[in-house]
Parts: structure tokens; sequence; C-alpha cells
């Protein structure tokens, strides 16, 4: 699955990170905090260090449950 990736600041220098299938807007329940894209159009890989570093937990399942993946807040990086 190709998605967009976005980021947000966080306390203490870290980041939440929030993965939307590539090409669709940011749910309307998450646009009211200050997401900035960080990458587009990428390969979403569970086994891909650059997700599985953002502290997105079962990315896939909750895209097909919400239309979007997002950092839990016990996960900040």
């Amino acid at each position: 699955m190709r998605v967009d990736l976005f980021r947000r600041p966080e306390d203490s220098g870290r980041f939440s990170y929030l993965a939307v299938p590539q090409g669709c807007i940011i749910p309307q329940e998450v646009t009211n905090t200050d997401w900035q894209i960080t990458h587009t159009d990428i390969e979403l890989l569970v086994t891909d260090p650059q997700v599985t570093g953002l502290g997105v937990e079962d990315a896939e399942r909750q895209i097909d449950d919400k239309g979007y993946a997002i950092t839990s807040v016990t996960n900040l990086q």
C-alpha cells in the first residue's frame, strides 16, 4: 500500500506520525492539528525502518479500520 506520511511536533522535541493512503486527504477528525508532510507516495512496509521507527502500531489494520494510521501517544518518537 502506498501512503503519504505526515508528522507533527509534540512535547519534548518528539513527533507523532500520520499515514494516509497515497493521494487521499487527511480525515476530518485529525485535521485540527498542524500536520506537515514528510514523505509522499511511499510504500508502507512493516519491515521498512522509515515506517517501523514511527511508533505507528499495526498501520495496515488502522488504515483498513479508520482510513489512516497514527502514532499512539505511548509510542511518541
